[in-house]
């Protein structure tokens, strides 16, 4: 929602006030009971014993996941074949707990009520970790919007949380659609970057990992610095966290920070030895500029919008990314021009200058060397033939909407708000077909306008197309008896693994971004690996058998 200044308190406090009053003049705010038996989405079950779910401190509750797999009908009685454990819980976001009846939640996998030590899991399919988070969408009623956004990216080749649609049982009362998702988090899986210890305070160990965020103060925990180019934006950190920072680490990381805004401020943008280029991976603000644009996000680039720095002898520059938050997308906020088709979102802090935190001025300039703005066009240009062809877009949100069909239906009987304002819609649709038919025309125009923008004069013969070639990825790696390697190209893949001593060991063909590659039968020991796509293109990069 949007955050004035000087009074913030003031506006929750009417945002509140707005919300009551709505439900006293007859907004259906109360839930309706539903008689829920069965499901094709994977059901999850949560058991609190009588417990209230605070937002801290969180407190131990019991969960069961049911999952009879694809095209298996789940019942809510069946034996739980996907998780029956531990949990501690509690509710997340900072004004969407207030203003919305239905709660998100994080939670994490743990060994038992009085053994709390975090055991890592997978749930439904998604690689063994132990921090989950089940989002509720509410305002968004197509419920997609998030899951669209981080498929997206990540058929862009950047890791987002992976996303399954699941219905809620709490204390065996249905709750609707819930996402859930991996919370942002430093893993071999997820954010894949060095673990900063304690004892990392000199040489090379300082110099990575740490996972920063750009975010309102509200909801968060921890203290914010700000920006010495802009005392209305504000950084905080997330990984690891600040009470478990030494000193000389938060010194490091904020002052690489001012290093990189000042190089950007006042240097020679086309400077890659000296200028923002020695900081920053260009790449990943060029897509993480397309997808907040391609959005309109209201929130995007000024609160949710994550980066992270590994070590310097694994690259050592700040790469923005994961998304998160895309609830108010896709023009589904009524502020700041969130609505409009056309308009920069980048330039937000021009069109709402008394919102903030306000939007850092990085991609404004990045934007004044020629270079990055070449690169902008041709990834531009590149992702229109194929990840964001509006085929492609087109083909996830119907994937998406047949999936829910029958779940949207329970979901809305349960909050009965289509055809009801919720803050902030600017449209309301009265049927779930309405809202994904507003979503498809909303976004064929803003590709349109930004085709209008980024397609004239995109040339990709002038090398800018060196920095958008997706990286690959294995993952575990150290790996065991099963890996993945991801590559998002499309198209077949070819990949060959090579011994120690240059011999193959292995060749395989797959289509998939996530090739999953049996490791059974290889020694302990390195290994070598080339993966080509249909044009040539090739990957390269090590494996250590465990």
């Amino acid at each position: 929602m949007p955050y004035k200044t000087p009074t913030p308190n003031l506006a929750l406090v009417k945002c509140i006030f707005i919300r009551i009053l709505a439900c006293l003049l007859g907004c259906p705010c109360l839930a309706q009971p539903v008689n829920f038996q069965s499901s094709n989405l994977p059901i999850v079950k949560l058991n609190t014993n009588g417990q209230f779910i605070p937002d801290n401190p969180r407190i131990v509750a019991q969960m069961q996941v049911i999952d009879n797999g694809p095209g298996v009908l789940n019942y809510r009685n069946d034996a739980p074949q996907g998780y029956d454990g531990w949990i501690t819980i509690e509710t997340r976001g900072s004004t969407s707990q207030i203003l919305y009846p239905k709660k998100s939640y994080g939670l994490t996998t743990i060994a038992g009520p009085a053994d709390t030590t975090q055991i890592n899991v997978s749930l439904l399919g998604f690689p063994e970790e132990n921090d989950w988070v089940l989002y509720a969408p509410y305002p968004d009623k197509t419920l997609i919007r998030n899951a669209l956004a981080f498929d997206l990216f990540r058929k862009m080749g950047r890791y987002a949380s992976r996303v399954r649609f699941v219905e809620l049982l709490l204390n065996e009362e249905y709750m609707g659609v819930y996402c859930l998702q991996e919370k942002i988090k430093r893993d071999a899986a997820r954010v894949n970057i060095s673990r900063l210890r304690a004892e990392d305070i000199t040489g090379d160990q300082l110099t990575g990992g740490y996972i920063l965020k750009i975010d309102k103060i509200t909801g968060n925990s921890g203290q914010a610095w700000l920006s010495t180019k802009d005392p209305q934006v504000f950084f905080l950190h997330h990984y690891p966290d600040e009470a478990d920072m030494q000193p000389v680490q938060k010194t490091y990381i904020r002052n690489f920070l001012h290093h990189f805004e000042t190089a950007l401020q006042t240097g020679n943008l086309q400077d890659t030895a000296n200028g923002y280029r020695h900081y920053a991976d260009a790449a990943s603000f060029l897509d993480v500029l397309i997808m907040q644009e391609l959005g309109r996000t209201v929130d995007g680039f000024r609160s949710s919008t994550f980066f992270y720095k590994d070590r310097d002898s694994k690259g050592g520059k700040l790469i923005m990314g994961p998304l998160w938050d895309f609830n108010l997308s896709y023009g589904n906020a009524n502020y700041c021009d969130a609505p409009q088709t056309s308009g920069w979102q980048y330039l937000q802090n021009d069109i709402c200058p008394n919102y903030t935190p306000h939007i850092p001025f990085w991609w404004q300039t990045m934007l004044g060397d020629p270079w990055f703005d070449g690169a902008l066009k041709c990834r531009w240009a590149q992702l229109r033939a194929s990840t964001l062809h509006l085929d492609s877009i087109y083909g996830l949100i119907d994937t998406y909407a047949a999936e829910l069909n029958e779940s949207q239906q329970r979901n809305f009987q349960r909050w009965p708000i289509l055809g009801v304002y919720v803050d902030w819609n600017p449209f309301i649709g009265l049927t779930y077909s309405q809202e994904i038919n507003y979503l498809k025309t909303w976004l064929s125009g803003r590709v349109a306008w930004l085709d209008s923008q980024w397609m004239p004069g995109a040339d990709c013969s002038v090398g800018a197309d060196e920095a958008v070639l997706p990286d690959c990825r294995v993952f575990p790696n150290p790996a065991g008896a099963q890996l993945w390697l991801e590559w998002p190209v499309a198209g077949e893949k070819y990949l060959q693994v090579f011994d120690a001593g240059g011999q193959i060991i292995h060749t395989q063909r797959s289509p998939e971004i996530n090739i999953p590659v049996n490791a059974t039968l290889w020694p302990a020991g390195f290994y070598f690996f080339s993966v080509q796509d249909e044009s040539g293109r090739e990957a390269r990069g090590k494996i250590l058998r465990k």
